[in-house]
């Protein structure tokens, strides 16, 4: 897999790693793939079934033939047995002391009776027999007048017998039904009727031929829907073998668990498919798997940059700074959705921030060295002129005003030099923008800003502070004015920033724990972006706060008022050479 352009895309030899690690487990398995495998695997199955099932209707059908023609014999003999002609002939033959010859039988009635029943139903034969088992009619006249050549015991003790046997015309399935005396139960004879055994199974042949071409459209069938079965399979599977998912799940899992980045695919239609556990913290989710991305609570138009691909930085989601790259992922021709990189900026930004103010911090005093340095010039110039009197007029002047003349309104207000110094700084920073800054006469700081730590955490969030009123103020007519106001508290440092601006539009959550994600540049609301994100963070972990005092705006025509507590930055009180006096000598 590889990054083309803006597109995550894979190449002709997409997974080529994964291929070669899968060599030798195609070796094992013979190099047949796995929907061969399961293609054969089904083949086999088919033709199982069909034969199995072939086999049974066989089974039944050649079942049902014999018993068809055992009902038949038996429905035949039990008619003929209770035919009236029958049952006399055959009563007045038993009671006889002498039999008839074969020739007088021949001649007889029941010779031509039961001929007649066999030619009308196809049966091999229809014997009649007295009650000593000597034939009375037969299809062979040369068999009258002997005894039969089965047992005809059951018969003559009112058994109907069922039987496959062999006598003196072949093989055959025979029934035999005693014969009644009228008007008694007395058995008096026996009639077997009997079906060839070749004749009973003549239909099977066409049976067999019709079950033989169900079989075959069935497994035709069981063929097609294999293959197709097949083909969705290697659709779906986008052509992957399992052995291939393995190693892709495994890897996915490695690469998902083992980034500090969040990482989110997206299916084709937007919903969430994987999510690591770092995405999952960076939007306060528990399970984001399942979810549609517009229920990150993104702002729209970051989810419409992340759906064409765009990339968005400076996104503020849960007091954090995040940078979302967003990639198309397609495989031959066909797209899969998208892959979102969340990238955590807060703690960069912070070392932004801070560097910013370290920036400002040096350019005040350079300009302090080099407006210091040219007055330094000119006390020299004056005590080697022998003007000792107004050189030290000029160093006492510069004792009141400070080394150098910032923009900053009521400078005099705030003694501490850090403060006075960053301040004057960010002073000429809004002056050339078209802003006034000024400090207000509430202001009164005893202490000095305390450790490395203190400094640049006391400059990151009044230096936010002050760059966001700046920007509002910017919006708004002129006179453009930011005001502060600085008072300490012990360790403490509290601080209010005032602009002209525009004010915070109801509903928006600035400063405060966002109801929803914030984006940086253009969509800033009133002009406070990661800035203010940066600072909650930062005072949060301090044990501070970020408050609005004031919204503004509206129909009061004023700007917004925010308030910040810095706890643990300030020592003492200060002892600054601006505090010193000539009476105090």
């Amino acid at each position: 897999m590889e990054f083309s352009g803006s597109a995550l895309r894979w190449d002709g030899s997409a997974g080529g790693r994964h291929r070669d690690l899968m060599a030798a487990e195609g070796k094992r398995t013979g190099n047949v793939r796995f929907a061969t495998r399961v293609l054969l695997l089904q083949l086999a199955t088919v033709v199982a079934v069909v034969a199995a099932s072939t086999g049974v209707f066989i089974i039944l059908a050649v079942e049902q033939l014999k018993n068809e023609t055992e009902t038949s014999a038996l429905s035949i003999a039990r008619s003929v047995a209770s035919a009236p002609v029958v049952r006399s002939e055959v009563a007045l033959e038993t009671a006889r002391q002498t039999n008839p010859s074969a020739t007088e039988l021949a001649a007889g009635p029941l010779q031509a009776y039961a001929r007649d029943i066999t030619d009308r139903t196809g049966a091999l034969f229809v014997v009649i027999t007295d009650g000593e088992g000597i034939r009375m009619a037969h299809p062979d006249p040369e068999q009258l007048d002997r005894e039969v050549s089965t047992s005809f015991e059951a018969a003559l003790r009112g058994e109907e017998v069922i039987a496959w046997e062999r006598g003196t015309l072949g093989e055959s399935v025979r029934a035999k039904v005693p014969v009644f005396a009228a008007g008694t139960r007395d058995p008096v004879g026996e009639v077997s009727v009997g079906f060839e055994r070749a004749g009973v199974f003549d239909e099977l042949p066409q049976l067999l031929l019709g079950v033989g071409a169900a079989a075959v459209s069935a497994l035709l069938i069981g063929v097609g829907a294999t293959l197709l079965l097949r083909r969705r399979w290697e659709q779906l599977t986008l052509g992957v073998q399992p052995e291939e998912l393995v190693v892709l799940v495994q890897n996915q899992a490695a690469v998902l668990d083992g980034v500090g980045d969040g990482v989110i695919a997206l299916d084709e239609s937007g919903v969430i498919r994987v999510c690591n556990d770092e995405a999952e913290k960076m939007f306060g989710v528990s399970t984001a798997e399942g979810m549609s991305l517009r229920e990150l609570d993104l702002p729209e138009d970051v989810i419409l940059s992340l759906e064409k691909g765009e990339a968005r930085d400076g996104v503020v989601v849960g007091g954090r700074v995040l940078y979302l790259d967003s990639r198309q992922v397609e495989r031959g021709g066909q797209r899969l959705g998208s892959v979102i990189i969340l990238h955590d900026r807060t703690d960069m930004m912070g070392l932004s921030k801070r560097l910013d103010s370290v920036r400002a911090m040096t350019s005040a005093l350079r300009v302090q060295r080099h407006e210091f340095a040219n007055r330094m010039h000119v006390a020299a110039g004056l005590v080697e002129a022998g003007r000792g009197d107004e050189a030290a007029e000029f160093l006492r002047t510069m004792r009141d005003r400070g080394p150098v003349d910032y923009p900053l309104e009521g400078a005099d207000l705030l003694t501490e030099p850090f403060l006075q110094s960053f301040l004057g700084a960010k002073s000429i920073e809004a002056a050339e923008r078209g802003v006034q800054l000024q400090i207000r006469d509430e202001t009164l700081v005893l202490g000095s800003v305390e450790g490395v730590e203190g400094v640049e955490d006391t400059a990151t969030v009044l230096g936010s502070l002050v760059d966001n009123a700046v920007t509002a103020a910017l919006r708004a007519p002129e006179p453009r004015l930011v005001s502060v106001t600085l008072m300490d508290d012990g360790p403490e440092l509290v601080l209010v920033v005032a602009d002209s601006g525009p004010g915070i539009a109801a509903g928006a959550e600035v400063g405060g724990e966002p109801s929803a994600a914030e984006e940086t540049g253009s969509d800033r609301v009133h002009g406070h972006g990661i800035g203010l994100a940066l600072s909650r963070d930062l005072l949060r972990r301090r044990g501070g706060e970020l408050w609005i005092i004031d919204r503004g705006g509206g129909e009061s025509g004023r700007g917004a008022v925010f308030g910040a507590r810095l706890p643990g930055v300030m020592a003492g009180p200060a002892d600054l050479p601006g505090n010193f006096r000539e009476d105090d000598e």
